[in-house]
């Protein structure tokens, strides 16, 4: 009687489900779906509040002002669909396992955990379980832990789904089975990734203009009225109200004409669908980048990217902020370009770099360099003795004369003194992409001798 009282207190305990610490929610999802796949934190206030906020925690949405009635948030759950007990457990000669089946819904992002009652055959010594398990769905795991050793054992199982398929969402059929034995545990999951928001109808919705119902945020008219907030008195015409002219196809060839309005075909994937009076929007058929509908970083509205906040471009790619166009200085691309998203675009030629600050050709470049050209091309000056160490940054070719140095609008022409022997060297500097160039003229311009008369 105890090993069944307490099998029975087992099974009502669960694990709380599993939060990460941080959660961005898709706040311009356009309806639940989007919502709640966005994050496992993540809530959708179906009547939208007056900030317009629809999707966001649960908290965050009362903040904004919507009722807690309104707002519909999936946590999943473990149901317990067969637990037949066994009456003869002193005397069992085969193995048991409690319960027998149970019903699995998860949330992505969620665990959900029960307890499973394994008693061992008492004519078999107790030996380590490990656990087998039927074929598992994409993106499931299932773990187990054992929170009591002896018979009966008592394992901690635990499911979890990392994403909601494209495809399908269940039931799928998997079985747990003790090694060794043939006898299992039935699991029915299925995966929370679809709303049942229905249930949730404000009827005579002043977002609806008092001639309809709002539902799952949306605007279920009253006869005889259309429109998504049913702001239109309609007046059936036939066919012609499903074409908006005569030679287009009626509800573009995406529905059909049902009382002289369009039903949009539903798209097998349920996260796409047809929207619009003549079915001529979708949610789908808007520019991709790096992979994900409008970049990741807005919604697709008729074939159009919606961008977030601090997103634009027509794939909502460009980024608008512009801390890593910030200079030294403060300035924006140190004020010599322009931060397109993120990055500097220098309109000076003489600068470049991440923040448009390098400017290899500005006045004091050719004393910067002087030391590292002397002693690369005459082997004097004051880094003579490190020049191997200090000055191999420079790629130096030298040249027969100051005739045979070319300069160009991006080349700077550099005269310095000798140190040995006072007298002028002259070379020219650039900086491509690929390094220091030098060009250096042998032939040096030495001052006259003065004579006294």
């Amino acid at each position: 009687m105890s090993v069944r009282l307490l099998c029975r207190c087992l099974l009502l305990v669960l694990l709380c489900p599993s939060w990460a610490e941080k959660q961005t929610c898709l706040t311009s999802a356009s309806n639940c779906e989007e919502c709640i796949q966005s994050g496992p934190a993540c809530a959708w206030c179906s009547t939208g509040p007056s900030s317009n906020i629809r999707c966001h925690t649960s908290k965050e949405l009362r903040r904004a002002g919507c009722r807690k009635n309104d707002i519909y948030y999936p946590e999943g759950s473990v149901q317990v669909v067969k637990n037949d007990s066994s009456t003869e457990l002193a005397d069992a000669k085969t193995l048991f396992l409690q319960p027998q089946e149970l019903s699995l819904h998860l949330r992505p992002g969620l665990k959900q955990s029960f307890p499973l009652t394994i008693i061992m055959p008492t004519d078999q010594p107790i030996m380590e379980l490990t656990m087998d398990t039927g074929p598992v769905p994409a993106g499931v795991n299932i773990s187990f832990r054992s929170i009591m050793n002896g018979n009966p054992v008592v394992i901690q199982v635990t499911v979890e789904a990392d994403q909601c398929p494209s495809n399908r969402t269940g039931p799928w059929s998997v079985h747990i089975t003790p090694k060794g034995f043939s006898l299992s545990v039935k699991l029915e999951i299925t995966l929370e990734c679809q709303c049942d928001c229905k249930k949730i109808r404000e009827e005579n919705s002043p977002a609806c203009n008092g001639n309809g119902a709002r539902v799952c945020g949306r605007c279920a008219c009253y006869d005889p009225y259309v429109g998504q907030q049913c702001q239109t008195e309609f007046f059936y015409r036939g066919e012609d109200d499903c074409s908006p002219g005569p030679d287009a196809p009626l509800c573009s060839g995406r529905g059909k004409c049902v009382m002289g309005g369009c039903e949009c075909q539903e798209r097998e994937n349920p996260n796409e669908r047809y929207s619009g009076q003549y079915c001529q929007c979708s949610n789908f058929e808007c520019p991709f980048h790096r992979g994900r509908i409008c970049g990741g970083n807005g919604r697709c509205d008729c074939g159009k990217c919606v961008c977030d906040a601090g997103w634009t471009d027509e794939d909502c790619s460009c980024s608008l902020e512009t801390e890593s166009c910030l200079a030294r200085n403060g300035q924006i691309c140190n004020g010599r370009g322009n931060c397109l998203c993120g990055i500097c675009e220098c309109t000076n030629p003489r600068f470049r770099g991440p923040t448009c600050e390098q400017c290899p050709l500005c006045p004091g470049v050719c004393a910067e360099h002087k030391d590292c050209v002397e002693c690369r091309a005459f082997g004097t000056g004051a880094r003579k003795d490190r020049c191997d160490q200090d000055c191999d940054y420079l790629n130096v070719t030298t040249v027969e004369s100051r005739a045979d140095l070319n300069f160009t609008e991006l080349v700077v022409s550099c005269k310095e003194r000798n140190s040995d022997d006072d007298c002028f060297f002259f070379y020219s500097y650039s900086r491509p992409l690929s390094g220091h160039v030098v060009h250096v003229a042998r032939a040096k311009e030495c001052p006259k001798p003065f004579h006294w008369g």
